[in-house]
């Protein structure tokens, strides 16, 4: 069981820093407020960090209910933690060929592939050589 504080030690620099994502509005006038904010957000959970404080909230209808300190905060941790994967994977993926088709390939000679004539039929065609 992962408690709230943990969590919250947990993500607070899992989250990116950004600032003027605070805004207080006075009459009809907006102001961003000069605060750096770390913010996490799932459907179901919201993770906001200050430089002195942070918090996790709970998204609760159409407002944000703060989780209580001894409450378990195992799905929030999990739904809000980004992945450590980016891009691509990494590697490269085994192919599963037929044996004929594979056997075919195989007896191609060095210095050539496979290619199409222009009436479609596939014949060996020389490999280009690039010069540097």
């Amino acid at each position: 069981m992962k408690t709230v504080q943990s969590v919250k030690n947990s993500l607070k620099f899992k989250a990116d820093p950004k600032a003027g994502v605070l805004s207080v509005k006075v009459g009809v006038k907006k102001y961003s407020l000069p605060v750096e904010a770390r913010v996490l957000s799932d459907g179901k959970y919201v993770f906001l960090s200050f430089p002195a404080s942070s918090e996790l909230y709970r998204v609760d209808g159409k407002g944000l209910k703060g989780m209580a300190s001894n409450e378990d905060a195992s799905e929030a941790h999990a739904a809000l933690t980004p992945s450590r994967r980016r891009g691509r994977p990494r590697g490269p993926r085994a192919v599963s060929l037929p044996a004929e088709l594979e056997s075919a390939l195989k007896n191609i000679p060095a210095g050539y592939k496979l290619g199409y004539g222009p009436d479609g039929v596939p014949r060996l065609v020389r490999s280009r050589r690039r010069r540097k």
